[in-house]
This record gives C-alpha cells, sequence and structure tokens, in this order.
C-alpha cells in the first residue's frame, strides 16, 4: 500500500511527489505517455534542447520558486521576447513603444496613448475583444491580436473571457522584456533533466493509463493526486469541457540561424500556423550548422488528443463548477495543476500550487 498514487508527471504531481517522498511518504507515479515531465518535456536533438510540446519559458518573482527549481538544475538566463509578424511587417511583444512606433510612428508615450484612447473600447468590458480594444486600440487589435486569438483558441475573440488578454503585458517604454518577472531562464540542459532529478528515487510506471484499472489503482495507495483532464475523472457525468489542443511540426534546416530569433508569431489569420519556435534561440553558445524549428498549429478538439488550456467561457466554467462540487466532497482525492482546476496555471503557479498542498498534507 502506498501512501501516495500520483497520476501524471507533469509539474503538479512531480513537485508533490518530490515533497511527501523527502518527508519519508511512499509514492507511485502513473504517467500515460512514454516519458515525464507533461507538457514541459524537451528532447535532445543535435545538440539541441526541443521543446516537444511548445515553448515553456519559466518566470517568477517569487525567491522561493526560483529557488525551488534552481536545486535540479541550472537556468539560464534567457529572456522572452516575442516578435509578431503581421503580413510580413514585424512588430515588437509585448506592446511597448517599439510596437507602437512602427505601427503610427510615434515616439512617446503621450502620443501612443492619445492614439490609443482614441480608439479604444468606452465602459466595462464583456469578452476577450472589448477588453482588447480598451487597452491597446482598434489597430492593434486588428493587426496583432484578432486574427492571431482566432486562430490560436479557435474560437471568435468575442465568446472569450476579458481575464485572458490581462496576461499580455503593455508597457509604455522600450522594454522588450515579454515578462515582469525578477527571475526568468530556461535550463541550461532542458527541462527533462529538472524533472529526471526532482523524480530521483520515486518509482514511475510510464505508459500506463490510470483509466484503464482504475479501481486497481485507487485500492492501492490511500491517497490519489489526479493531474488529469476533471471532466474525464468523472466519467463526463456533466458534460465534456472544452480544451485547447496544438499540433506541431518539426523541421530541421540546413542553417545555423533560420528567423534569428526563438518565437515568432504569425498574426494574419490567412496563415494556417500560429508561431515558429527556433529552440536554439532558448539557448546560449548553442553552436550546430542546423537548426531545428517547430511549426505550431492550433487543432480541434477531441477526448484522443492532449488538453494543452482550458477554455475559460461562461459555458465551460459552469460545468466546471458543478465538477468542483463534487471535488470539494472527495476525501481520498487531491486535485491539482491546470487540467483538474480547469485553470490557466503558468508554471509557477502550479509549482506553488503543489508546494501549498504537499505541505497541508505534512502538517
Amino acid at each position: 500500500m502506498f501512501d501516495y498514487l500520483i497520476v501524471g508527471s507533469g509539474f503538479f504531481g512531480s513537485v508533490f511527489a518530490n515533497q511527501v517522498k523527502k518527508n519519508g511518504k511512499s509514492v507511485l507515479i502513473l504517467e500515460k505517455r512514454n516519458h515525464i515531465g507533461g507538457n514541459c518535456f524537451t528532447e535532445n536533438i543535435d545538440g539541441i534542447p526541443i521543446h516537444k510540446y511548445g515553448a515553456h519559458i519559466f518566470h517568477t518573482s517569487d525567491i522561493n520558486i526560483w529557488n525551488f527549481v534552481n536545486m535540479f538544475c541550472k537556468f539560464n538566463s534567457y529572456q522572452h521576447h516575442v516578435i509578431a509578424n503581421y503580413k510580413n511587417e514585424y512588430y515588437s511583444l509585448p506592446f511597448n513603444m517599439w510596437t507602437f512606433n512602427k505601427m503610427w510612428g510615434v515616439n512617446t508615450p503621450k502620443d501612443a496613448i492619445k492614439i490609443i484612447n482614441e480608439q479604444k473600447f468606452i465602459g466595462t468590458p464583456k469578452n476577450f475583444e472589448e477588453q482588447a480594444l480598451q487597452i491597446v486600440g482598434r489597430d492593434i487589435y486588428e493587426r496583432l491580436i484578432k486574427g492571431y486569438t482566432k486562430k490560436h483558441w479557435r474560437i471568435d475573440p468575442v465568446e472569450l473571457s476579458v481575464d485572458i488578454i490581462k496576461r499580455l503585458p503593455v508597457r509604455f517604454t522600450f522594454n522588450n522584456n515579454y515578462y515582469f518577472d525578477k527571475y526568468q531562464g530556461i535550463p541550461e540542459n532542458g527541462y527533462t533533466e529538472l524533472f529526471e532529478k526532482m523524480l530521483m528515487d520515486i518509482e514511475v510506471k510510464l505508459n500506463t493509463d490510470y483509466f484503464v484499472d482504475k479501481s486497481h489503482w485507487d485500492s492501492i495507495a490511500k491517497r490519489i493526486v489526479y493531474t488529469g483532464p476533471i471532466d474525464k475523472f468523472y466519467n463526463y457525468k456533466y458534460g465534456k469541457l472544452d480544451y485547447l489542443t496544438l499540433r506541431f511540426e518539426n523541421k530541421n534546416v540546413y542553417e545555423d540561424n533560420y528567423q534569428g530569433h526563438s518565437v515568432i508569431n504569425f498574426t494574419d489569420e490567412s496563415i494556417p500556423y500560429t508561431r515558429i519556435i527556433e529552440h536554439k534561440h532558448f539557448y546560449e553558445n548553442r553552436r550546430t550548422n542546423n537548426s531545428i524549428i517547430t511549426y505550431e498549429y492550433s487543432d480541434q478538439w477531441t477526448v484522443d488528443k492532449e488538453p494543452y488550456y482550458p477554455i475559460n467561457n461562461v459555458s465551460n466554467m459552469n460545468t466546471y463548477n458543478l465538477y468542483k462540487k463534487d471535488m470539494e466532497l472527495e476525501s481520498k482525492f487531491i486535485f491539482g495543476g491546470r487540467l483538474a482546476e480547469y485553470k490557466y496555471y503558468d508554471m509557477h503557479q502550479v509549482i506553488a500550487s503543489a508546494l501549498h498542498k504537499s505541505k497541508l498534507e505534512l502538517l
């Protein structure tokens, strides 16, 4: 009998496992994929750590979280700056004075604010589109947000929550740093090393689907930590939740620098992919004669595909809240992470949640 059975080896499951294991608890992790690390898994190809499930940049302002992840591997000093391609014109993301200068030819924050105020939505925003228009005005929304959002979420922006666009920084300075957080970087050898060290001496069963023999797995542990889709856990009793799923196409290009940058978003709706990732630019001093690029596409969600992001519109949240009431009645199960909590967590937020819930378990 294990003290804890953990379903999923992403950040929530791995951090929780690490914490209870070092406090003397017995742990077994089930992972349905053939690798640990969830969507943060990286694979070394030709000396370049490849982010297999999209770009992952670690950032936090919490020194405790930063110190925690640095116990397992060394992070580089990469700071994220995205470039937006709209009809072969390039703009800086996050939106800042470089963006406003390219868009309108303005040179001062005062002039940029004046144009945004002339174009902005007036009133209380009720959806993503209205919130975006209030923040950056019509021109930037039409060129750099609307088409990308429709491709990425596969939903009209008027059907999305106002909270999603609030994640995107807007600055009236010439600061290209995507995040406001004090600590930023990527593990120098990729994220897989971090998970390997975090799960050292913990038993992990790969290629093992918890739901194939759920009653058996539930019977061999005192407590179950579940990190998968919450609607699947309850056999879709209140209906299926919607998720964003992604599809990736990797290409080995025989040149040392393909696009000159790590991530370029393609905001024109007529371009089928949402972005191109050139992985070597996440790392310093990667001297190779080739480069690995990844075309990222949003895909139509079905239950047999990997869920990446919850879609937090009114309908989905109403359904989730029904599941949440059932979750709160569970005594044997602990639910955590982006899928189980149907919440758009960043990595540092998932880690903080796992540390908190494991601490409560150990009291």
